[in-house]
């Protein structure tokens, strides 16, 4: 045998051993891809439900915050009705509890006055500044005088 032959028989020896390798190789790859398949195939199985679950949960909590969000707007509108109501309330509230003792104290004050003065022989009283001074409420309070009259 020449060397040229037997660098061609080493070369397909060598060749031969290295195909094989390369098949228990891929021999061991398949059994390796053929499990990763099954449990791939039991995770999906035990995931399915819980998946399913989740979807369900998903749902169920999306439908309670829009619920939420609805009442939350609901009460916001309610809230600030509410506010207007009072500040309107508030205000007429405290115009008539504060006017009407107001009135009352100064129409005391100058009958009282009246009476000292008569009491003393003066027949004329002066003027009190409050009465040179026309407020808003007075003004009012003409107009309604002036209407029933």
């Amino acid at each position: 045998m020449t060397a040229g032959e037997l660098v061609v028989v080493l070369a397909a020896l060598l060749l031969t051993i290295g195909f094989a390798a390369l098949v228990v190789v891929l021999l061991r790859v398949l059994d390796t891809l053929r499990a990763v398949r099954q449990e791939v195939t039991e995770l999906r199985a035990q995931t399915a439900p819980l998946l399913e679950d989740l979807r369900v949960t998903t749902d169920e909590a999306r439908t309670t915050v829009d619920e939420a969000r609805a009442d939350l707007e609901r009460f916001d509108r309610v809230l600030g009705s509410a506010e207007a109501i009072g500040d309107a309330v508030g205000d007429r509230v405290a115009r008539t509890a504060f006017s009407s003792p107001a009135i009352k104290v100064a129409g005391l004050a100058r009958g009282t006055s009246r009476a000292v003065a008569r009491l003393r022989g003066q027949s004329r009283v002066q003027p009190q500044a409050s009465e040179l001074i026309e407020l808003p409420g007075d003004l009012e309070r003409r107009g309604d005088e002036r209407r029933r009259a």
